[in-house]
């Protein structure tokens, strides 16, 4: 029986014990820029007679439209148009948006400090980060935001109306937000300049290592490992490790390909297969790990999308952790940011993740090996939304060919760290015996 196998029997054994707090349920980012390898071949051009439909709307317009509008607003539209009706997350990048891309990947922008999805013509806020505007405005996960500046959001385009809620530093907004089953709320907030806490580290116990990874950038892996150094540097033996990646919207694809590495010695990461050669990849692990016989636990919940889904999903397959918490927000599909000639670009999904087992994330999810019920364990937030609940989200088979912040409370009040914190300490006097193994899926991937 592998250490590995061992590992993740023990853990539930132990979960086993602690009985009411537990359900036991069977298992069941976005790419570099570039632009593809090669053209793609579609399977019908475009006609005269198309292009000269465009010309004509496009002509209609600037003589019949009742406003005065641009012949750059109307292309910037019909080039916004034909993305947004493709998925909810493919899209235009202006010029000015399209330069923002690198403070933006290593989690540097200017705004108010919320992640947000749109659902049925309203904003939801999908995530806020801990200290900013928002969050000392009390926004918090799962409210709606049904006006900006006064403008209600339904009836707009909903990419434009979330453009609103960034902007220069000290440039101020008003927003009005609601919670569910409460009446709407007028929140005036300034814009400013915000560094996303890639993630956070402490001790509970003394060697129980806590981890809380808000967002993916460019250098979350190396902070994550920089941390794990500088404790075991110190001399402490960790006994067992929780990641926390609640309300984690993920961010870039890499730094989670590497912690998912760190934590594996071997076999497949994550796959990814689209219409175009460029985008059929697969992501080993190399040889080497980080703290191979310590636990693990990933507390996940529906806030944990993308990347927070690979890393979750990576090891969760290879049974190197287990996963605790609600079924995961399910965005599986990969967006490749492609330049255009004219300085902007475009946000477009190329492809779809697939975990080490074959199993396709989008609009499904990563169901949790220990699901939690309790306050702030997943029942609570049945209101947020996830991928399957959007306009136009794909569905797990789409692609030919496919294979089948910080808490706001502290950490002795937050069930599901503690819960995670029972199993680890209860396997420390549970070892899994030989012949057991954990819970896992008979299904394949769709």
């Amino acid at each position: 029986m592998s250490i590995q196998t061992r590992r993740i029997a023990g853990l539930l054994a132990a979960a086993a014990l602690l009985g009411a707090s537990f359900s036991l349920s069977a298992q069941t980012g976005e790419a570099p820029a570039g632009e593809p390898a090669e053209p793609l071949r579609t399977q019908a051009q475009l006609t005269l007679n198309d292009l000269r439909a465009f010309t004509d709307v496009f002509n209609q317009v600037r003589r019949n439209y009742v406003g005065e509008v641009t012949d750059k607003e109307l292309l910037d539209a019909a080039i916004r148009g034909m993305l947004s009706e493709l998925d909810p997350h493919s899209d235009y990048l202006p010029a000015t948006e399209y330069e923002d891309l690198e403070d933006n990947s290593r989690g540097r922008y200017s705004g108010i400090g919320i992640d947000v999805q749109p659902e049925e013509g309203r904003i939801v806020v999908n995530a806020v980060i801990n200290g900013s505007p928002a969050d000392q405005a009390g926004i918090n996960p799962g409210d709606l935001i049904l006006a900006i500046d006064g403008q209600p959001i339904r009836g707009r385009r909903i990419p434009e109306a979330i453009d609103q809620l960034t902007g220069d530093p000290g440039t101020r907004l008003e927003l009005t937000v609601q919670t569910p089953g409460d009446e709407p709320r007028q929140i005036r907030l300034e814009r400013k300049y915000l560094q996303i806490p890639a993630l956070s580290f402490e001790l509970l116990d003394k060697d129980y290592g806590y981890f809380r990874i808000t967002y993916f950038h460019h250098e979350t892996a190396e902070q994550l490992e920089k941390a794990l150094e500088s404790v075991t540097a110190e001399g402490t033996v960790l006994r067992g490790l929780v990641i926390d990646l609640r309300n984690n919207p993920g961010g870039v694809l890499q730094p989670a390909v590497t912690l998912a590495d760190g934590f594996l010695d071997e076999g497949m990461i994550v796959s990814t297969r689209g219409q175009n050669e460029s985008m059929q990849l697969q992501f080993e692990a190399r040889p080497g790990q980080w703290l191979p016989d310590t636990p693990l636990i990933l507390l996940v919940d529906r806030g944990s999308a993308s990347a927070s889904e690979v890393l979750a999903g990576a090891l969760q397959d290879h049974g190197r952790a287990l996963i605790v918490g609600e079924r995961t927000f399910g965005k599986g599909t990969v967006q490749t940011v492609l330049p255009l000639r004219n300085g902007s670009g475009i946000k477009l999904t190329t492809a779809l993740y697939y975990t080490p087992s074959g199993r396709s994330i989008q609009a499904e999810g990563i169901q949790p090996d220990i699901v939690l019920d309790g306050p702030n364990g997943g029942h609570g937030s049945d209101s947020r939304i996830r991928e399957a609940d959007l306009e136009r989200h794909l569905d797990a088979n789409t692609v030919q060919g496919a294979p089948a912040g910080e808490s706001r409370q502290a950490h002795f009040q937050d069930f599901p760290v503690e819960e995670a914190l029972q199993v680890l300490r209860s396997a420390d006097i549970l070892p899994a015996e030989d012949g057991e193994a954990p819970v896992e899926s008979e299904e394949e991937g769709p």
